[in-house]
């Protein structure tokens, strides 16, 4: 929105007027009137202006909020290689010597069948 020039209302009013019939001329009334309008311009002018700040914040705050539930949501990354192999997973072939264990599992009896 442009903002409103200083006499603008007070402008197009005395025409509002004007095609209604009722001149306005100069005096105490006259006077009145315009310093109303140049309030209202003025409140309206700065209304304006507060609006657009506003805005603006609220356009950064929303944008780091969307940025901190990006980072806390957003699924982990791997880590990146840097093309050295590391050390192999451990496997029976490459197991140390005294680390020989089956892979079998014991199968363990229970007296008595089932417990209560």
């Amino acid at each position: 929105m442009k903002p409103i020039k200083q006499n603008e209302i007070y402008e197009h009013l005395s025409q509002f007027l004007r095609s209604k019939g009722i001149d306005m001329k100069e005096g105490t009334y006259a006077r009145r009137i315009q310093k109303g309008c140049s309030l209202l311009t003025d409140a309206a002018n700065l209304t304006q202006q507060g609006m657009t700040r506003a805005k603006t914040e609220i356009d950064k705050r929303l944008e780091q909020m969307r940025q901190v539930i990006h980072e806390k949501t957003a699924p982990k990354a791997p880590p990146p290689t840097q093309g050295k192999p590391g050390p192999a997973p451990a496997t029976a072939a490459n197991a140390p010597a005294g680390n020989k264990r089956s892979t079998r599992r014991r199968k363990t009896r229970t007296r008595g069948g089932r417990k209560k």
